[in-house]
């Protein structure tokens, strides 16, 4: 993608996680992709993200642009020719801000759709409600910082769930073109993750049964990541469609 190195700090990201039938998930994934399991689920989930000062790696300024966002994202692996590679498909990009809405899958990785976000913050509570434009797009989350899992989640502890989320940071995103996705990768500086008991969590994307019949989606766990010094760096794209 024509991306220079893009340098911002992460204010508040959510990480909202569903464990999800594996034979549902291959069904809504386009190739190249397959399901990264863990303890034989597929994950998915929603990343809701505030970005500030974000700025080009070189500007002279300390100063940039700030927007929230959202990020539909599914754990995957798939092949090239140095092996099995890990990461994120994200098949819907949502964002507040005009810039990114019309910059993104020209000049930014992925397809960007505008949408409206009403947040309630005050720690330890977070709320985040997003609507997008085109009224095909709802999040809600409410939820409150804990030290620990839900017992009933794939994933041991924090650290096993911080781990995972950080080892994948390479993303592809759906763009305007049919079986191309726009490469992206997320580079922290700092890493920190609290978990986040979720009070209330919709999504009209996998409360789809069209997509995800019912019983094939479960709320797994939730994260939040605060004060992170970060890059974003263009990948190469992928390009393939199913035969």
């Amino acid at each position: 993608m024509r991306l220079p190195v893009i340098r911002g700090m992460i204010d508040r990201r959510i990480l909202v996680n569903f464990r999800i039938d594996p034979g549902v998930m291959s069904r809504n994934l386009p190739a190249p992709f397959r399901p990264q399991l863990v303890n034989g689920y597929a994950i998915g989930g929603i990343c809701l993200i505030r970005l500030k000062n974000v700025r080009p790696r070189f500007s002279p300024f300390p100063w940039g642009i700030s927007s929230e966002n959202a990020a539909h994202r599914i754990a995957v692996e798939w092949d090239d020719k140095s092996g099995v590679r890990q990461g994120v498909y994200i098949p819907r990009r949502d964002t507040d801000s005009r810039l990114n809405t019309w910059a993104g899958g020209r000049i930014f990785p992925g397809v960007h759709h505008h949408a409206s976000f009403t947040i309630d913050e005050g720690d330890p509570y977070f709320s985040v409600t997003m609507q997008s434009n085109d009224g095909e797009a709802r999040v809600q989350v409410d939820g409150i910082i804990s030290d620990r899992l839900p017992t009933s989640s794939v994933f041991s502890s924090v650290k096993d769930v911080s781990d995972f989320f950080e080892r994948g940071s390479l993303g592809y995103s759906e763009t305007h073109l049919k079986g191309h996705y726009d490469g992206l990768e997320l580079q922290c500086e700092n890493w920190h993750v609290e978990a986040l008991e979720i009070e209330q969590v919709e999504s009209s994307y996998f409360e789809n049964e069209s997509r995800f019949p019912a019983g094939s989606v479960e709320f797994d766990c939730a994260l939040l990541m605060r004060g992170i010094d970060h890059e974003w760096h263009g990948r190469e794209d992928l390009c393939c469609s199913r035969a």
